[in-house]
């Protein structure tokens, strides 16, 4: 059998772009594959195809409208690489980035040298971030759609793979189309657990910092810091195993270390939301912010976590509705080595009907707990590749 061959397409001058386009052939007809969008250095959007794989080389690209990765495509960034979305026009496409079921990405950075996902408007909300669709399960029916890019997610790939984002950092993202649609850093909608996801923040965004919507994929070594609502987010019936958290809020406002739901129609949908999750740092601002909580949950979501730092904050576990206290209850829904510092009211619980519910024995304290790793000072693994904290 004849092999298959890769061909490199320099576009708009390899000298000064430095993107490269890998382009599969045929084996049975040897013809190329030709590229589908403009991937110039300083016109990046476009859509990556099947069979192709654009290479974000070194140095500075500029993101001037949506790139999107289809199945059996590839985006491939290299160490130290910027890709910053340009000022946004009214009437103009909107800068993210989004990786289609079947599509995949490979970020991998360096501590050194991460790679850098941005805006030339240092703002929140300054463009929408970066969103992955899978084929893992979720509960909002058998597939749906991505509300922020229209892509189809979820399935019964449980080990689906999306690829590699590791020590990456995410700014400034979280464009809203409206109060009901709107970016958050990373999106990720019913990705697989052969998914790597490590050493990634994001920071600065006018949504939440991370949001699993369903899916498989385990995390590890996640920074969210000074994001406008949620540091952390899930819904949908996500089920991963993750390690070292450190959320933190910041200028002047922001909402809660995690919200968590299972399902807002069914609380009882399957797969259920179940996470888990060891060693957490959550710092908040006090009581700024709408609702200043470290951690709520809700709508017959489950999960667990263990070794966890909770600072400054009003209340440190809100937990609302007879499906998620029933977790509690059966021992299943807990807290375990919880150390508080500044959360006066450390648990409050409702029931269904809005009644109050006792629920402190969600937790077990712990007073020399280290959380991510240094209770609320900055980890050590968090240090040189990060911003903000």
């Amino acid at each position: 059998m004849k092999k298959s061959i890769s061909t490199l397409l320099i576009l708009a001058a390899l000298s000064s772009s430095a993107v490269v386009l890998t382009t599969a052939c045929s084996s049975k007809d040897n013809v190329e594959t030709p590229p589908t969008g403009n991937f110039d250095r300083d016109n990046l959007q476009g859509t990556i195809k099947s069979g192709e794989n654009l290479v974000l080389e070194s140095g500075t690209y500029k993101l001037t409208g949506a790139l999107t990765v289809e199945k059996g495509g590839k985006l491939t960034i290299k160490p130290g690489v910027i890709v910053e979305a340009t000022k946004f026009v009214s009437g103009q496409q909107i800068r993210y980035i989004a990786v289609a079921q079947g599509g995949q990405i490979f970020a991998e950075g360096t501590s050194s040298k991460p790679i850098v996902i941005t805006s030339a408007e240092k703002v929140p909300g300054a463009w929408g971030g970066i969103v992955l669709c899978g084929n893992a399960p979720i509960n909002k029916g058998a597939t749906a759609s991505a509300e922020v890019s229209n892509l189809t997610y979820g399935g019964t790939v449980a080990n689906d793979n999306s690829g590699i984002l590791k020590y990456v950092r995410i700014e400034y993202s979280g464009y809203a189309y409206n109060s009901e649609k709107e970016f958050n850093g990373l999106s990720m909608f019913g990705v697989g657990s052969g998914t790597t996801i490590e050493y990634v923040q994001v920071h600065e965004g006018a949504d939440d910092g991370f949001e699993w919507f369903g899916g498989t994929v385990n995390s590890k070594f996640l920074v969210s810091t000074s994001n406008e609502d949620d540091q952390f987010d899930w819904t949908e019936g996500w089920n991963g195993t993750n390690e070292n958290w450190y959320g933190k809020e910041g200028l002047g406002r922001g909402n809660r270390g995690i919200e968590a739901d299972n399902n807002a129609t069914n609380h009882k949908a399957n797969p259920i939301a179940n996470p888990k999750i060891k060693n957490l740092t959550l710092i908040g601002l006090g009581n700024q912010g709408p609702e200043p909580q470290a951690i709520k949950m809700r709508v017959g979501t489950n999960g667990s976590f263990d070794n966890v730092v909770l600072s400054n904050w009003n209340v440190g576990f809100d937990i609302q509705h007879d499906e998620s206290i029933a977790f509690i209850n059966a021992g299943e829904l807990k807290a375990t080595n919880v150390r508080f510092d500044n959360v006066p009211t450390k648990s409050k619980g409702s029931n269904t009907a809005g009644a109050a519910v006792d629920v402190s024995k969600l937790f077990t304290e712990k007073a020399d707990a280290t959380g991510a790793g240094a209770g609320t000072a900055t980890p050590e693994w968090a240090k040189g590749w990060t911003v903000g904290i």
